[in-house]
């Protein structure tokens, strides 16, 4: 019995496979990026649920405000006053909270004693910032946000980029000639100018980031795209698409591109890197995320304003350097796996 061959694809991810600090590494920052979309049943001030007067309540669907527990406040209910209230009742009414009760945006200062920045302590794992909010929480909400927004800039700009640069290059002529000008004059603009401009104009968030982005981002990648389109319409299959009548579009994207994907999804670890580093240094800057938006970048910048509290400088630093090294570590195995030759990694 003749054996089954293997394909391209199944080729590659058995090398990628064999790159194991790659392989793992991008099992645990994909397996951690999954677990985030949960952080408000893991680490919200919130409870999961509440068993009051023989009823059950969801807060962490719902709102309740404080009289429903007969509370002495306005607004929503205090659930962790409510647990330990319970507690000394001993009734038969319950608390279930989550595994880390605090909010990222919750402010502690009626809770805690002192001035805010509070040090690291068994309740409060990576102690609170100026505000007496959570670090802990917010490092990991931000981890979120940060990974999400790596993500969809880099998408974006990749499809504007591979676009582009497959119009030049398979196209060439006027068309490379004019799209190559504009490209340099629109790469010339200094992006940090136009990021104080628009800051000082409109009030940053997640989309309007990414939309700036993603407009800057995309210029590399035409360079690339825009040489393996070159490279590829040259060769034999092009001419066979073309000669049986395939119209420009499916020669370029069914043919072409399918053969030009190896630069795009090698660098595509990097450049996620990249972007992730942007935000965090926009955060740092002051013209990232609005406040109080959970933020790497702006958890440092507090720290560097005063370097007694430490724990402000190395939390999110030692964040960003661990998931950029297994960015880096997955680029490097996906580098591999595309690679025609053995062992061409340095040892």
């Amino acid at each position: 019995m003749m054996a089954r061959s293997e394909s391209i694809l199944h080729k590659r991810i058995r090398k990628f496979k064999s790159m194991k600090r790659g392989y793992y590494s991008f099992i645990i920052l994909f397996s951690l990026y999954i677990l985030s979309f949960f952080n408000p049943l893991f680490i919200n001030n919130k409870a999961l649920i509440v068993k009051y007067n023989n009823e059950y309540f969801f807060p962490i669907l719902s709102f309740h405000a404080a009289t429903t527990f007969d509370q002495d406040s306005f607004g929503e209910a205090d659930y962790r006053k409510l647990d330990a209230q319970f507690e000394i009742d001993n009734s038969d009414n319950w608390v279930l909270m989550p595994i880390y009760p605090y909010h990222p945006n919750e402010s502690l200062m009626s809770e805690l004693d002192g001035q805010p920045p509070h040090a690291p302590s068994s309740e409060h794992w990576l102690g609170t910032d100026n505000r007496a909010r959570d670090v802990f929480a917010r490092m990991i909400y931000g981890f979120n946000i940060a990974i999400s927004f790596g993500i969809v800039v880099t998408t974006i700009s990749y499809l504007i980029g591979v676009i582009i640069g497959g119009i030049l290059g398979y196209f060439g002529g006027k068309v490379d000639i004019f799209g190559q000008r504009f490209i340099e004059i629109f790469a010339a603009i200094p992006f940090l100018y136009m990021m104080i401009i628009i800051s000082s104009v409109l009030q940053p968030n997640f989309y309007l980031l990414v939309g700036i982005m993603a407009c800057f981002n995309w210029v590399g990648m035409t360079y690339y795209t825009r040489g393996e389109f070159y490279r590829e319409k040259a060769k034999d299959y092009v001419s066979a698409a073309v000669s049986m009548g395939a119209n420009n579009r499916r020669i370029m994207f069914k043919h072409i591109l399918p053969n030009a994907l190896t630069p795009i999804i090698t660098f595509a670890p990097f450049a996620l890197m990249a972007n992730i580093s942007s935000l965090v240094s926009l955060d740092f800057l002051g013209f990232g995320l609005a406040p109080p938006t959970p933020s790497w970048g702006e958890i440092v910048n507090q720290g560097i304003s005063d370097i007694r509290y430490w724990w402000l400088i190395l939390s999110p630093m030692g964040a960003s350097f661990f998931t950029l090294l297994l960015i880096t570590f997955i680029g490097e195995g996906v580098r591999e796996a595309f690679d025609p030759r053995v062992y061409s990694r340095l040892r």
